[in-house]
């Protein structure tokens, strides 16, 4: 019997719909072919200080990234959408299709300042083999003649040489030690550092910008002096005129899954990590000078520059009104 209105009864609609627990992500995006695609609202966005780049903002049409990388300091923005800085960063990629046009909306109205791709997730990773947004990206960068450095492991860049080149980009390519061993655990889904040496003069050679982030140099791990002096060895070989230093940086999120894995494959460094690391996730700041020191001087051994380059003086074919 049905209860009449004003009543309550197990067949009456519910005016509360029923409380979706779901992740954030999961609520927001279209889940196809094992990424979740989502439109994003803005492109240009604040690089964390932590970061150790040299550029203040960036652009990213991917998050989370299946290089796996272990010290990866973008992890935390997985937590945002309600998966975990873990095993979820590296498999469960966010896209943004709308990307590029969403990028000349916003270089319509950006004063010029240089900006970093691919700080969320590499750009060239696995995902952009089957979106493409990159060119994209690239050409709407290189027509507002905004400075732009690509950041990436992959040699998928290489695809784009020609577009990089025309756009006056930059790519700086990650090799923080050559030691296969140490690339296995920490970058268990990138390429190994050979390939990575081969991608950078392979964009030497296609006229591409290219520099070298020896990032992260992991401490304890692979910052010997015999360890710095080889991977500086084999990158001057590659033609690459530039190496810029990052200490690795342990942000919340990323903290809790390295330090995980270190509690597992070396034990007796995590109390010494605990002793080395903030609660920021910097390295001390002796440390991280004695370092980037050391870098330096073997780059100047071998007639490379050590440090982040200068960005070029280009002024934006679409330069920010004054608000007057």
């Amino acid at each position: 019997m049905r209860v009449p209105l004003g009543g309550v009864g197990w067949d009456a609609l519910s005016l509360v719909e029923a409380a979706d627990d779901r992740p954030v992500i999961e609520r927001r995006a279209v889940l196809r072919d094992g990424f979740y695609e989502t439109q994003a609202r803005t492109m240009i966005e604040r690089v964390p200080r932590s970061a150790g780049i040299a550029q203040s903002w960036a652009v990213s049409p991917y998050r989370g990234c299946a290089h796996a990388c272990r010290g990866c300091g973008a992890r935390a923005g997985h937590r945002r959408l309600g998966l975990d800085a873990g095993r979820d960063f590296d498999t469960r990629i966010v896209v943004k299709p709308n990307a590029v046009t969403r990028l000349r909306a916003e270089l319509a109205r950006w004063g010029g300042e240089a900006l970093a791709v691919g700080v969320s997730g590499d750009c060239y990773q696995q995902a952009e083999a089957t979106y493409r947004l990159m060119p994209g990206i690239v050409e709407a960068l290189g027509e507002a003649a905004v400075p732009f450095t690509v950041y990436t492991k992959s040699p998928l860049v290489l695809r784009d040489a020609a577009v990089l080149a025309r756009a006056g980009a930059q790519v700086a390519v990650s090799i923080a030690f050559v030691d296969e061993r140490i690339r296995r655990g920490v970058e268990p889904g990138a390429v190994g550092a050979q390939a990575r040496l081969e991608l950078v003069s392979a964009l030497v050679e296609a006229g591409v910008s290219c520099r070298v982030l020896m990032a992260p140099v992991l401490p304890l791990l692979s910052d010997g002096a015999d360890q710095l002096a080889a991977t500086v060895r084999r990158i001057a070989a590659t033609g690459a005129g530039v190496v810029e230093p990052v200490v690795l940086r342990l942000p919340p999120g990323t903290r809790q899954w390295y330090l995980a894995w270190l509690g597992e494959a070396h034990p007796h460094l995590v109390e010494r990590y605990e002793e080395l690391y903030d609660g920021a996730g910097l390295p001390a700041a002796d440390y991280e000078e004695r370092i980037t020191g050391q870098i330096g001087q073997l780059c100047r051994v071998y007639g490379m520059r050590s440090g982040p380059p200068e960005p070029p003086e280009r002024q934006p074919r679409f330069p920010q009104l004054a608000l007057v």
